[in-house]
This record gives C-alpha cells, sequence and structure tokens, in this order.
C-alpha cells in the first residue's frame, strides 16, 4: 500500500506541477476556445486574480505531493479544485473526464491513507 502511495501523489503532484508551471510561466500557446467553455473561461479569467490564485494552489500542492511533505495538508487544499475540475469536465467540457476522474479517485486515495491524521479533525467535543 505505501508504494501506491507513493506511486499515486507522486503522479497527481506531477500532474499538477505541469498544469501550472506551463499556465504560470506561458510556456505552452493556450488554445483556442469555443461555446460554453469560452464563456466559462472569459469569466474565470474576468476576475483577474482567480486563475492564477488556482495555479499557484496546484504549484505548491504538487510540490507537496511529490516531495511527500505536508501531503495530508495538500490534499484537503487541493480538493475544492479537484472538485471543479472534475465537475468542469463533466459539465462543460466532456471531453477531459479522464483527468477529472483520476484526480477525485487519486485524492481520494491520498486522503484515505492519510485517514490517521484527520482524526483528531473530525472528532467531536
Amino acid at each position: 500500500m505505501k508504494i501506491a502511495v507513493i506511486f499515486v501523489r507522486t503522479a497527481m503532484g506531477l500532474l499538477f506541477l505541469f498544469g501550472s508551471i506551463t499556465y504560470l510561466f506561458n510556456l505552452m500557446p493556450q488554445p483556442e476556445l469555443q461555446g460554453n467553455v469560452k464563456v466559462f473561461m472569459d469569466g474565470v479569467m474576468a476576475t483577474g486574480y482567480l486563475m492564477t490564485l488556482i495555479k499557484v494552489t496546484e504549484l505548491v500542492c504538487g510540490i507537496a505531493f511529490v516531495t511527500g511533505r505536508f501531503v495530508a495538508l495538500a490534499s484537503v487544499v487541493i480538493a475544492p479544485v479537484i472538485i471543479n475540475i472534475f465537475f468542469f469536465h463533466t459539465l462543460v467540457e466532456p471531453s477531459g473526464m479522464a483527468i477529472g476522474v483520476f484526480l477525485v479517485l487519486a485524492n481520494s486515495f491520498v486522503a484515505y491513507a492519510n485517514w490517521d491524521k484527520y482524526q483528531p479533525l473530525l472528532r467531536a467535543k
């Protein structure tokens, strides 16, 4: 199980690192967007800060996953981003559904593997 956790968190971390670095440093040209994807991304970009915040969060959590430090915290912090990725690919652009499903399953697995670290937070007093 330990090797599986290392593999899954590293794969997830590398995916987040790739996505955030290519966006933040503008390493790849952005594809021409159409339809609902364009409307959605126009709204996100209109805020002026949201996409950068998401990508910096992905970068920090990706580093945590790859290095194996603060993995339980990174799993909680990245969860809202993963949920948004999943629903974006479910409702707006189904072509990337595999990435969304992988991230939900991978983060759930990593969270399950770190369940003992969440127990004090979930204990009723």
